[in-house]
């Protein structure tokens, strides 16, 4: 018997506001887990993409399965994915790979949602009920409860037929309290399609949009904040392939922050797409800012020297645009006087997808996306800072100012920005602190594992350790609790890959502490 995950994206029924019959909300019911040698999944396509032209839906279509190629191989090699018109199949005998290609395909652009079910061949309606007993028998019982038939080819009844025959055996077998056709608590959707029967067991919704990399690329100016996180997922999932951007204002710190966060958004939403990251030494500029412009103009200024690298920049990686999280008023630099001065100093398009969001919103929407923890940690570079700064930046005050500025200095900047793949971003972190940490393969003495990963994936992927005490502290808390812990005793830092792990264990001995090393099994 084999099990099949269908990727349902909403068809164009939705601009009609016709809602297929098993999408009600119902109560929530993970089915118990069984054995097959095989893995099938049916993804369909977010509403948009159905209304695209036959040509541009094809385009789309095999954007999306490339995306998901890349995406699921990395789990399983032998993977296979193939598409038509309405549908892309995904074909893997590893079921024991299930929960990771439920969390891979949740976070893939163009995806509304997708269902995991159970595949077996149509013998008749009994059958079915005995099939729908093994699914849902635990979860209708003392429950209200609805069937739902989906059928496709020529069969000797009708759907309707097929619903009250199941749902009429399994409230008299299962010891259900009632059948409801309208929110029913707990739901039973089955398609049959001619000779096969899918027994739905799970939906997960999606990401929605275009598939990554089908629209132009983009170059992102990333500070690492609430803000340019946001912005960056929200350009990706629009399928535009997102670069990034960092402008180093002084330190380490903040530079090895974002491309922390930068690899994680890749990581999670980039769809395993070949993207580059982009560091641009700009000290020296902030130094000619300090000692050159006038105290109110100082911000407005930054971002033109900014955008002006940002623009020649663009070209090394083939971006279309240039994007920023910057939102009205909500600092001095982006009134809409200050944005439009700011702005003419490129003919490059500028895409701001914030720019009328309040401040919770995309605090919230970090929480939700998974980069807040880093926000909230990321070090910031405060050297740039007017007293007065101006709301009204006017143009001739702004060229006067920047008539004082050595613009050698920042064609030096841009000369030596430094551009590597996104994937190589973390290993070049790692080499800045490589030998200075000792490495702990298998602990021998006393020592205390602290697990620093993301909470979402500490949660999803506890670290068990046999016979070893293990703290879950956040990275981004290990310098505020770190007083707390015994000095005395030796600390492993855990991260899986070891990168993050070594770099705040770095971090923290060069602060004076001691006896930390990291777990690397």
């Amino acid at each position: 018997m084999r099990y099949l995950l269908l990727l349902y994206l909403f068809g164009a029924n939705l601009a009609f506001s016709y809602p297929l019959p098993f999408l009600y909300t119902v109560r929530l019911f993970q089915p118990p887990v069984c054995i097959a040698t095989s893995m099938k999944f049916i993804v369909k396509f977010f509403a948009e993409i159905t209304i695209k032209s036959r040509p541009v839906r094809k385009a789309f279509i095999k954007q999306l399965r490339h995306n998901i190629k890349l995406v699921l191989k990395k789990h399983d090699v032998d993977v296979a994915v193939a598409g038509n018109w309405d549908f892309i199949e995904i074909l893997s005998e590893r079921d024991d790979l299930r929960e990771d290609f439920t969390e891979a395909l949740s976070n893939i652009a163009g995806i509304a949602h997708f269902q995991f079910v159970r595949e077996f061949p149509l013998v008749d309606l009994d059958d079915i009920v005995e099939q729908a007993i093994v699914s849902y028998g635990d979860a209708i019982k003392n429950a209200v409860f609805a069937v739902r038939v989906k059928r496709v080819g020529h069969h000797d009844f009708t759907s309707v037929d097929a619903e009250r025959h199941i749902g009429g055996c399994l409230k008299a077998r299962c010891g259900a309290l009632a059948v409801r056709l309208k929110n029913p608590e707990v739901l039973v959707p089955i398609d049959i399609r001619d000779g096969r029967v899918w027994m739905i067991e799970q939906r997960v919704e999606g990401l929605g949009g275009y598939p990554l990399g089908s629209q132009d690329p983009v170059l992102s100016l990333m500070s690492g904040g609430y803000d340019s996180t946001v912005s960056s997922y929200m350009t990706m999932s629009r399928g535009l392939k997102t670069h990034f951007c960092f402008f180093n204002l002084g330190g380490d710190a903040h530079e090895i922050g974002v491309k922390q966060v930068s690899h994680y958004i890749w990581e999670k939403y980039g769809s395993a797409l070949n993207v580059k990251f982009i560091t641009v030494p700009f000290e020296a500029v902030v130094g000619e800012i300090l000692t050159k412009v006038d105290n109110a103009e100082m911000g407005v200024i930054l971002k033109r020297m900014m955008l002006r690298a940002a623009s020649q920049l663009m070209n090394e990686v083939g971006a279309k645009a240039l994007v920023t999280g910057e939102s009205v008023a909500q600092v001095s630099s982006q009134t809409l006087i200050n944005l439009k001065v700011i702005d003419q100093v490129t003919e490059e398009l500028v895409i701001r997808p914030l720019i009328t969001t309040n401040k919770q919103e995309i605090i919230d929407k970090a929480i939700d996306i998974g980069t807040a923890p880093f926000a909230a940690s990321m070090p910031e570079f405060c050297g740039v800072i007017s007293v007065k700064p101006t709301t009204r930046a006017k143009m001739h005050r702004v060229e006067k100012q920047e008539s004082n500025f050595d613009f050698d200095v920042l064609e030096k900047a841009i000369v030596n920005a430094n551009i590597m793949s996104i994937q190589n971003v973390m290993d070049d972190v790692a080499k800045q602190y490589q030998g200075e940490v000792p490495v702990v393969r298998m602990p021998v003495g006393d020592e205390v594992i602290i697990d620093i990963r993301h909470p979402d994936e500490a949660s999803n992927r506890p670290l068990k350790v046999s016979g070893r005490p293990v703290k879950v502290i956040p990275f981004f808390a290990l310098e505020t609790t770190w007083s707390e812990l015994d000095p005395k005793t030796m600390h492993l830092l855990y991260c899986g890959k070891g990168v993050m792990s070594r770099m705040h264990a770095s971090y923290l001995l060069g602060k004076g502490h001691e006896n930390i090393g990291i777990y690397l099994p």
